[in-house]
């Protein structure tokens, strides 16, 4: 299930090492040794999770359907648009989030608001819809650096 999640992430143009580099971003101030690697690792810890697996494979076939117009209105107008009061898309990427506690909600918070890296990419994808993807890739990473935090990354 996990390769299938990776490669579903690969094909809607976000690769691991986007994720990680948030996460090492993050925790800089922090851990300043952190290594790419390592970040990476957790990253791949992260998907570990069948939770987070079935989310990230719900969220990416909802954007999918809306690209395609396979959702009703004015559902697939709403994702479509990414409409700021939707907020499903972030209710979906809380559950990556709390994985590993509370300090992935903070977290999170600052990656939706800031978008740095492959967050803002998606965000302003001009052909694909990413409703759900730029929260989610938001949530794994958010995870990832609380796992982080938590000195759980070997």
């Amino acid at each position: 299930m996990k390769d299938i999640v990776i490669r579903k992430l690969s094909e809607r143009g976000v690769e691991l090492v986007d994720i990680a580099a948030i996460v090492s971003e993050l925790q800089k101030p922090y851990h300043p040794g952190l290594t790419p690697e390592v970040s990476l690792s957790t990253v791949l810890a992260v998907l570990d999770k069948r939770e987070v697996q079935h989310t990230i494979l719900v969220g990416i076939a909802l954007d999918t359907m809306a690209e395609q117009g396979f959702l009703e209105d004015p559902l697939c107008a709403i994702v479509s648009e990414d409409e700021p009061l939707f907020g499903v898309d972030e209710i979906l990427a809380l559950g990556i989030t709390n994985v590993y506690g509370t300090i992935g909600l903070t977290n999170f918070g600052y990656l939706d608001k800031v978008k740095p890296g492959i967050l803002r990419l998606l965000n302003n994808h001009p052909t694909q819809v990413h409703t759900f993807l730029d929260d989610l890739v938001a949530g794994v990473a958010a995870a990832a650096s609380a796992r982080i935090a938590h000195n759980i990354f070997k």
